[in-house]
């Protein structure tokens, strides 16, 4: 058995993200003082995960994805977690962090599940850019996914919106970039082929994108890996939570739950009966 290499305690955490010393603080090689005032929250991010600054309009674009998704209202679980927390006493990164606990498969993980079937259309589609390949590789990834047991495409359809505001919007803002040539507009057309067929399949009857189909268009185009993308995600919805708690604080409310108070939940269980004789001492 061969001799493990000799570890210090310095090289215990070590990372190519921050240097740190007394006195020094950069981010991948920027002093931060060089960064603070020149260099914007989404560029930040952009340095952070990827490792180096974006292109500004590349930038706008992952801000416009992070603004758009903030919140949803107290009906998006999260939002309302995070506001029946803060009735309980904790503090405010308690009800914060309650809230970024139940972001997961269902609620707030369809943005990463999106861009993975877009990468998946990707792989199919290759080097093509003919229109009939690509809805080709549409349909073969769509019978793929129903093979698989898949019963619901993460990105189209809404439980509250007939259509989406949001996603026009971004849609218009990667077609933007893409004639600046910011973006490639693949992951779009890609998108946009799988609106279509899904309506094709559904008889005519369109299931339009959603907010996570749209932001993970832009996160797609900007090459962010899909487990990245619940992450940027739980970035933006996390100003929501925030919002949501410090509104809540002012309330004075205390231990609200997720329905008034004078409204009972209906019972479906047994009838009243009586302990069993064994159990009466």
């Amino acid at each position: 058995m061969g001799e493990r290499p000799k570890r210090t305690p310095e090289q215990w955490w070590s990372t190519d993200i921050i240097d740190m010393s007394p006195g020094v603080i950069r981010f991948r090689g920027y002093a931060i003082e060089d960064l603070i005032g020149q260099v914007n929250f989404a560029q930040m991010i952009w340095l952070m995960t990827r490792g180096e600054l974006p292109d500004p309009r590349a930038a706008r674009l992952l801000e416009a994805a992070l603004v758009s998704a903030v919140d949803h209202g107290p009906q998006a679980p999260s939002i309302a977690i995070a506001r029946m927390a803060m009735t309980c006493g904790v503090g405010i990164n308690n009800a914060m962090a309650s809230a970024t606990n139940v972001l997961g498969d269902v609620h707030g993980g369809a943005g990463e599940q999106c861009v993975a079937l877009y990468e998946a259309v990707a792989a199919r589609w290759g080097d093509a850019t003919d229109e009939a390949s690509l809805k080709a590789s549409v349909s073969a990834e769509m019978d793929a996914q129903h093979a698989a047991g898949v019963t619901h495409l993460p990105g189209f359809g809404h439980r509250f919106h007939p259509v989406d505001p949001r996603a026009p919007r971004l849609l218009a803002l990667v077609d933007e970039a893409c004639a600046q040539g910011v973006v490639s507009g693949r992951y779009a057309a890609i998108a946009r082929a799988l609106e279509s067929c899904i309506a094709e399949r559904r008889g005519g009857r369109r299931v339009p994108m959603n907010i996570d189909g749209a932001t993970a268009v832009i996160f797609a185009e900007l090459g962010f890996a899909p487990t990245l993308c619940r992450g940027l995600f739980i970035i933006s919805r996390s100003v929501g939570a925030l919002a949501h708690a410090w509104e809540e604080s002012q309330s004075g409310a205390r231990n609200k739950g997720p329905i008034p108070r004078d409204l009972i939940p209906e019972y479906d269980g047994p009838a009243p009966r009586k302990l069993p004789p064994d159990y009466i001492g």
